[in-house]
């Protein structure tokens, strides 16, 4: 079958840059995905973005889809034919229906019946007639969040289309894409190469942009800037290095067609800021890459990538360095200025600042925040850490933070160093935030822990008090983010707080009372809990169902009782007791026990059930006492001692008897069994 290459290219005005690479893949997987599903074959597939353009190759792309079988099951063959032999009007229809004659159709013959049956070949369709139908059907799923409309036009799309490629080989596609006729008119470099390109073919796309000054290849785009940023920042000074974090790669890379690196410099006097300070005006706000020298420290210098081959470089370096001139001076009159106050000065301000509206300021949030804190201190020998939530909200009252808000907590540290308060409260005025994200570091300091539990469990337990728990994917609050948070500290950490305890506290200080708060937030932390245990190699579902079950007070306690299950679970004893357990669980649930009911040892008629309440007596004590100890693997492998006689009693005593006080005092029993065997983890919600 023959085949030809395609391209497809929308040119834009400019796409947003952080959503750049998202949309390629997602237009590039789906344009694969489409193809893939009508069966037609096809080569390589790369996807292409700039500002201006997305666009999507697929090389050796088949002409037609591949023939397929086609079966077709008729009439009855009794109601095919009349008495004669001759075809009915049934049997003419079907044939009509198939585009043969009826002595063209064969016969089905099973152990069901017999009818006629067409059986044939339908010629795939042409690929050109298909693309049209394919593109606008990927192009409407595209992860787009907002819309836009323009001109005069209905369609929409998340920046105004100005032009529409299709090319299959050399043929363009007859198509309507956004309202607009596709061609085989594309257009280089804004500057270099103002002029309208005519493609007249599918091959060779890359290397002809690349001649009008743009490369379309976002990853060799990318690798092209880190090389040029890494060479202009080397020829800086000996030992020079450019921080280069990926986030700002990308994005960089989103915003220009043909980069040039150009370095700039500032003046020696901001490099007295905070080092912080300087990254983000010049790297968040400008979008330069900074430079270090060969002591790690900044130099003054940075890296822009400009989107113009000048002639002049030396303009375009001026331009530059004016643009960042100003952000840096006002950073610095932000630095002396927020100094003119204490933090405590700056923490009196909080009452100004609403934190949520049925939850009140950011000064009653810090109230209650220092409080918990207090509580969490006393626990991990951290005095310090009240004092340090008291402060650890001050600096979102400060200038600087008011300018750069990714710098909370950093300048709290900064302003606490700079007034001479303890370095154990500084450090936790800035550790407080962690984990801010997936593998960020935890508080190392006890005080930052302290704070840092106190702070996320305050806002988990007041948003659930106002009933506005994520759901389904929307999470404005970053719940989930702070639940991971908190068990990342008490699991990394090794910090065995008794989390309902905490949650207690934390929900009895908010504004709004609800009385399901507390277990609503337990049951939200152990489902992230949950998910986290999961990825340990050798933990099921099942165990953790088992160890969830319990309730455990601390996400520490539960980890230690998971451990002792997967060891117990490897002893020949395991299944069993999970199977014998299950079965009690089952006989509780369909009959009703009085609660005050205990076992009468004296009313113990046969010998198997005297000889299961003389094992539970005896193990009750020695298995109560190693689970209060945490020695949970001991407690599990003395529950061994319980397969025989629960097996004896099982087979050698009917618990369902007819005379209550006897069936009432072996359900008794049988509670007592279920109790002791579920001290560490419910057994019975193990396989069995």
């Amino acid at each position: 079958m023959s085949a030809r290459d395609l391209l497809f290219e929308l040119l834009c005005e400019e796409l947003p840059p952080r959503t750049l690479e998202i949309l390629s893949s997602a237009l590039t997987e789906g344009l694969a995905e489409a193809v893939d599903s009508k069966g037609i074959a096809h080569g390589k597939v790369r996807g292409f973005a700039t500002p201006r353009r997305l666009a999507v190759s697929i090389e050796k792309l088949d002409e037609h889809q591949p023939d397929r079988p086609v079966e077709r099951r008729g009439p009855p063959l009794k109601n095919a034919f009349d008495t004669d032999g001759a075809p009915t009007q049934a049997a003419t229809a079907f044939a009509k229906s198939c585009g043969v004659e009826v002595e063209a159709l064969s016969r089905l013959t099973t152990d069901k019946g017999a009818w006629l049956q067409f059986r044939g070949t339908e010629r795939g369709a042409a690929t050109e007639t298909l693309l049209p139908d394919m593109i606008n059907q990927v192009i409407a799923a595209l992860p787009i969040a907002r819309r836009m409309r323009w001109g005069t036009r209905n369609t929409e799309f998340v920046r105004p289309v100005h032009g529409v490629v299709l090319l299959y080989g050399d043929v363009v596609v007859p198509a309507e894409v956004l309202g607009l006729s596709a061609g085989c008119v594309t257009r280089g470099h804004r500057f270099h190469a103002p002029k309208p390109i005519m493609l007249d073919n599918a091959r060779g796309y890359a290397a002809r942009l690349r001649r009008a000054k743009v490369i379309v290849d976002f990853t060799a785009r990318k690798r092209l800037i880190r090389e040029e940023v890494a060479a202009a920042a080397a020829a800086t000074a000996e030992g020079a290095t450019a921080l280069m974090e990926d986030a700002l790669l990308n994005e960089v890379t989103a915003l220009v067609e043909w980069p040039v690196a150009v370095a700039g410099r500032f003046e020696q006097r901001f490099l007295s800021l905070p080092r912080e300070v300087v990254i983000a005006t010049v790297q968040d706000h400008q979008r330069y890459f900074p430079v270090e020298g060969a002591d790690r420290k900044l130099s003054g210098w940075f890296i822009t990538i400009s989107n113009i081959e000048s002639r002049d470089p030396s303009k375009v370096r001026e331009g530059n360095e004016r643009v960042v001139r100003p952000r840096l001076s006002d950073a610095a009159f932000f630095w002396d200025l927020d100094r003119k106050l204490t933090l405590s000065e700056h923490a009196a301000r909080l009452d100004g600042m609403i934190f949520q509206n049925r939850l009140g300021s950011y000064a009653d949030k810090t109230r209650r925040v220092a409080a918990l804190a207090r509580s969490i201190g006393v626990k991990l020998d951290a005095p310090q850490a009240e004092p340090a939530a008291v402060l650890a909200k001050a600096d979102l009252m400060t200038a600087m933070v008011g300018e750069f808000p990714e710098l909370q907590g950093t300048m709290g540290r900064y302003y606490a160093e700079a007034e001479g308060l303890p370095a154990e409260i500084a450090r936790a005025l800035e550790e407080h935030y962690r984990p801010r994200f997936a593998g960020d570091t935890i508080p190392a300091s006890k005080t930052g822990q302290a704070v840092a539990l106190a702070d996320k469990l305050d806002t988990l337990a007041g948003i659930f008090a106002i009933e506005q728990r994520p759901t389904g994917a929307k999470d404005p609050f970053g719940l989930r983010r702070i639940a991971l948070g908190v068990l990342r500290i008490l699991l990394e950490a090794r910090l065995d707080l008794d989390l309902v305890d905490l949650l207690e506290i934390a929900a009895a200080a908010q504004p709004v009372q609800r009385a399901a708060v507390v277990d609503e937030v337990y049951d939200f932390i152990a489902e992230r809990l949950r998910g986290m245990l999961l990825e340990q190699p050798g933990t099921t579902s099942e165990m953790l169902d088992a160890v969830l079950a319990t309730r455990p007070r601390s996400p520490l306690d539960a980890v230690t009782r998971l451990d002792a299950l997967k060891e117990f679970l490897l002893l020949p004893d395991a299944p069993v007791l999970a199977s014998i357990n299950k079965r009690i669980v089952n006989i509780l649930k369909k009959t009703q026990v009085p609660a005050d009911q205990a076992v009468d040892p004296a009313s113990l008629a046969e010998a198997a059930e005297r000889a299961l309440h003389l094992a539970v007596s005896g193990l009750r004590e020695p298995v109560r006492a190693a689970t209060a100890q945490r020695r949970y693997g001991d407690s599990l492998h003395a529950l061994a001692g319980l397969r025989a006689p629960v097996n004896d009693f099982f087979d050698s005593v009917m618990v369902m008897d007819e005379n209550l006080k006897l069936r009432n005092n072996r359900l008794a029993l049988l509670r007592d069994v279920q109790v002791l065997l579920g001290g560490v983890a419910d057994l019975s919600r193990l396989p069995g």
